[in-house]
């Protein structure tokens, strides 16, 4: 017989600490550190982080008030409204969110083998591409020949050939004895987001009276099958933000309700049809609150309209985001679609699709596709991470943010609203020109490395032997555009591949290293990171001693600009009597690596034609050297 253990105290032995210790002690911190010497909400403050949108990352998120908005809407429990916690009761705990695979193939055969090796290593649903950039629609029987339509869903993108391929699907589901109302999946139908990628409504019209007939059978003999996707990727591929990805969302949603209602269906059965797309990222936590955000969102616009509760939960399928891929250094997109793809189920998404990491650059291979799988079976079966509901849900940050993004997001969602509506907006170009300028802003940001890219803007690897890949059918265009993160760092690096193929080398910049190692070594790290990432050679030899003898190493290097590197001391002493010699030796470009604080117009008079530095702006520095070496 054993005696009870005695309560262990633990922490009760500790006074409980509050709000204002914890911002004393950021004052002393930032005291110290010759941040700020601001006090207690001011110093707060000043470790805050701005975010798009309006949104403000405050450091410290407790149940106490701070000052700034705290969350005000209810999140409710998991399947009930505003379904902030989950769309469904269960969450995805019971079996999962739903594994779904992409497939571009426009070779029905190739596809049909990528299609089973899928569905035979754990992907559950397929999306499958049919008709323009495509499957051909005649080729979907070839392309799903094998697979069990009963057990598997299939969702299409079929863009300006929805209709016929929505009819060509049915028809399959009859031949191989599956009862359409045992069929599950997507048909694909999205007038709006077709306008949005093509530019073109000569046909918006004709489309959206083809969707509603779509819906009105499958509401009658599918209803396992949703007719529309309310696909938000062109407007987050456009370069749009978070809060203007949902906005656009539900304002495309809202429009798709008003014409299923008008042509006789009921609000109920018209929500049923409509399942939601949107792109994850590698910002975790701004993917979770978005997914979260969502369903809040649409289940107001649900109640609005008069939807029961049962019918007002938003049906989510998540994306691993395009514009966060990289064609450098692929194979760290490995690590952005884990994190994206986790971010994704862990904010409640039904289904999930993580891209291959070399999608970015062609078709992808059997490796890349079954790595893809393989993260998501890793993040469901060894991490159990469909296991607990909204395990981000209870965290201040996460509620606080949630409900930041939901509200610039209607926002966003009425300003629309008061332009007319989607199609109009799209129409005047109000949404283009709104994402332009969100686009245009996280550029600099890109620029200044302010938002760093692995293998791309830090950390480039010039000998790195290039991933070459089958070339993608071209997407359908004329619309909004697509970019990228490493678009302007990938046209650097496209110029100095042209360079070498032309000439046998790359653009070479000589690192002038002054005094000791422990003196130049962070500034010789540094130019060489940013110089590579446009490209650029480094060559450095040993740290010289002298202005001769830097620019006789010049000479050597065989290069065409230089870069001094030094502390702030060496260049009091030597900087400028450096920079001549190399201007003397025939450089031409001197950079120097570090401000230049008060001393600057004595190095511009001596040489220095540019002076690089955490913050600057990178792509112009980078762009502006090719020019100088005539680079192509």
């Amino acid at each position: 017989m054993t005696a009870e253990s005695p309560e262990l105290p633990l922490a009760a032995a500790f006074p409980d600490a509050d709000r204002e210790q914890w911002q004393r002690l950021v004052e002393g911190v930032l005291r110290k550190s010759g941040v700020t010497d601001a006090a207690g909400d001011a110093a707060e403050d000043a470790l805050a982080t701005e975010l798009q949108d309006g949104i403000r990352i405050r450091p410290l998120y407790t149940a106490e008030p701070s000052g700034a908005a705290e969350p005000t809407a209810a999140v409710g429990l998991p399947g009930f409204p505003p379904f902030v916690r989950a769309g469904r009761p269960e969450g995805t705990s019971v079996a999962g969110w739903d594994v779904r695979q992409r497939h571009e193939h426009t070779d029905a055969r190739r596809a049909n083998e990528t299609v089973l090796a899928d569905l035979e290593n754990g992907v559950t649903s397929l999306w499958l591409t049919a008709g323009d950039g495509g499957v051909p629609v005649a080729g979907l029987s070839e392309a799903l020949q094998g697979v069990y339509l009963d057990l598997a869903a299939v969702v299409l993108d079929a863009g300006a050939d929805f209709e016929a391929a929505a009819g060509e699907l049915l028809r399959l589901y009859t031949a191989a004895g599956v009862p359409l109302g045992a069929a599950s999946g997507n048909l694909g139908a999205d007038p709006l987001g077709l306008l949005a990628r093509t530019g073109d409504d000569s046909a918006l019209r004709t489309h959206l009276d083809a969707a509603a007939r779509l819906a009105a059978r499958c509401a009658a003999d599918a209803p396992g099958v949703r007719t529309l996707a309310v696909d938000a990727l062109p407007y987050h591929e456009a370069g749009g933000s978070t809060a203007e990805e949902l906005g656009a969302s539900l304002a495309t949603g809202v429009a798709y309700l008003r014409e299923l209602t008008a042509a006789g269906m009921d609000i109920d059965t018209a929500c049923r049809q409509l399942e939601f797309r949107y792109a994850a990222t590698a910002d975790q936590f701004l993917t979770i609150a978005k997914l979260r955000a969502a369903r809040r969102l649409w289940a107001r616009v649900a109640e609005v309209c008069g939807a029961s509760p049962d019918a007002s939960a938003q049906r989510q399928h998540a994306v691993t985001s395009t514009v966060m891929m990289t064609r450098r250094d692929p194979w760290v997109n490995m690590l952005r679609t884990t994190v994206a793809g986790l971010s994704a189920g862990v904010g409640g998404a039904d289904a999930v699709t993580v891209l291959p990491f070399d999608s970015a650059l062609g078709v992808s291979d059997a490796f890349a596709r079954r790595i893809a799988r393989n993260t998501q079976s890793v993040l469901l079966e060894e991490s159990h991470l469909s296991k607990v509901i909204d395990p981000a849900g209870g965290s201040w940050y996460v509620e606080s943010l949630t409900d930041e993004l939901a509200g610039a997001a209607w926002s966003f969602f009425q300003e629309i609203e008061g332009a007319g509506g989607q199609a109009a907006a799209l129409r005047s170009g109000m949404v283009a020109e709104r994402l332009a300028r969100t686009w245009q802003q996280r550029s600099e940001k890109l620029a200044r490395r302010r938002e760093p890219i692995t293998g791309v803007s830090e950390f480039p690897h010039l000998a790195e032997p290039a991933v070459h890949r089958e070339p993608a059918p071209a997407p359908v265009g004329g619309g909004l555009p697509r970019v990228r993160r490493d678009d302007a760092y990938e046209n650097l690096r496209a110029r100095s591949d042209a360079h070498l193929a032309a000439t046998g080398a790359r653009p070479k910049i000589f690192l002038a290293a002054l005094g000791p190692a422990a003196v130049h070594t962070a500034r010789v790290a540094f130019a060489a990171n940013l110089f590579q990432a446009g490209g650029i050679e480094t060559v450095q030899e040993p740290a010289s001693v002298d202005a001769e003898s830097v620019a006789e190493a010049f000479r050597r290097s065989g290069a065409g600009i230089a870069c001094v590197c030094s502390s702030d001391a060496v260049y009091a002493e030597q900087a400028g009597a450096v920079a001549a010699a190399l201007k003397s030796a025939g450089a031409l470009r001197v950079h120097l690596a570090g401000k230049p604080g008060e001393r600057r117009e004595e190095f511009v008079e001596a040489g220095v034609d540019s002076f690089v530095f955490a913050g600057c702006d990178a792509v112009e520095v980078l762009s502006s050297a090719l020019d100088v070496m005539e680079v192509a």
